[in-house]
């Protein structure tokens, strides 16, 4: 049977920063959007007031920034290489974040088959955010459950890659993860642990695993 590999972004294929973070980098918002990371980090606010606030934040964003937070973003090198090599195999890669989706849907570009982030409106922003449809940890499991009817592929044939607290619900929900320059939470929830700046290196450990 065919896997599906399920990628988180922020802290996983980004190192050491995120898709918020980048985005307010090009704003001059890097103080502001700290604030609401640690407000967010410590659960003093969830997903939805988080979202309704950093789309308040981001009042000018044109798609000009995104496109330059995307580019100059700390990604790690080998994603195209390692998407490349799955699709190849026959088996298909997404990526879930809790980032914003009109930034998480760039990568189907770089050939994820699904790309699913919290939804956003168009940028520039003329609609406010819709707090429903904003991705919660627990949420990305069911994004995995749908993904897996779309490829028809079972639950038990998922792999998922990620680097913090966002990413325990996934990773309990499937049999393989590999935590990709992570922190404490994931800390014995992980079949393979990775610390680099290459994807090929912490998908290596998967296919060397058989």
């Amino acid at each position: 049977m065919a896997r599906l590999h399920l990628f988180d972004l922020d802290g996983t294929l980004m190192r050491g920063s995120a898709a918020p973070v980048e985005i307010s980098r090009q704003l001059g918002l890097l103080s502001e959007i700290g604030e609401l990371e640690r407000e967010l980090s410590a659960g003093r606010i969830g997903p939805p007031e988080y979202a309704v606030r950093v789309h308040a934040l981001w009042s000018g964003l044109t798609e000009v920034h995104v496109a330059n937070a995307f580019a100059t973003a700390p990604w790690l090198t080998g994603i195209q290489d390692v998407w490349r090599e799955i699709r190849e195999r026959g088996d298909y890669c997404a990526v879930i974040s809790l980032s914003p989706s009109f930034f998480v849907e760039r990568l189907l570009a770089w050939g994820a088959h699904a790309a699913h982030g919290s939804v956003f409106p168009d940028v520039p922003f003329t609609r406010p955010v819709d707090p429903a449809g904003i991705l919660s940890p627990a949420a990305k499991v069911g994004v995995m459950n749908r993904l897996c009817a779309e490829f028809g592929v079972g639950p038990r044939s998922c792999v998922a890659y990620g680097d913090s607290m966002s990413d325990v619900d996934l990773f309990t929900a499937v049999p393989v993860s590999v935590a990709v320059n992570a922190d404490h939470h994931l800390a014995g929830l992980a079949t393979h642990t990775y610390t680099g700046g290459d994807l090929r290196e912490a998908y290596a450990l998967v296919r060397a695993a058989g």
